[in-house]
């Protein structure tokens, strides 16, 4: 019991408020920059609101990935946070992190089966969820037709 006692007094208070602030004014401005680029897919190639989520997720991971790969996206998360992790550009910075972090090992063993680490977890909880959403959309579909 001392020692967390000890530890508080040392510890460094955390700007809690300012890091908040700072997160949804990053993670807003990443929304905004997804809102732009879908709005530009709707404009210039003819998307509609229904299908232009997916090539807007694919553009933010890319930009995500090139920005890590020059060593950017790491200083924009030092800044802001849970602001840059909770937008889908953190799924691709921690793909692409995951990557570069095992490059030395190769490209097969260590860029290849490293990448997806993370990113199998994920992909394979997402597809999971979306299979039981769908199945219980299709159940309370049939109940509410067959009445």
């Amino acid at each position: 019991m001392k020692y967390k006692d000890y530890e508080k007094t040392i510890e460094p208070k955390r700007p809690l408020l300012k890091n908040c602030i700072k997160a949804f004014l990053v993670g807003g401005f990443i929304c905004v920059i997804g809102q732009a680029i879908s709005t530009f897919y709707m404009y210039f190639f003819s998307f509609t609101e229904q299908t232009v989520g997916n090539p807007t997720v694919a553009t933010l991971i890319f930009i995500t990935m090139l920005l890590t790969g020059f060593g950017y996206y790491d200083r924009i998360a030092q800044f802001a946070g849970a602001g840059t992790a909770v937008p889908v550009t953190g799924f691709g910075n921690a793909v692409i992190s995951a990557a570069i972090e095992h490059r030395t090992e190769g490209f097969v063993q260590g860029v290849g089966g490293n990448m997806f680490k993370l990113a199998g977890s994920v992909i394979l909880f997402g597809v999971f969820s979306a299979f039981i959403v769908a199945l219980i959309k299709t159940i309370f579909s049939y109940i509410g037709g067959a009445s």
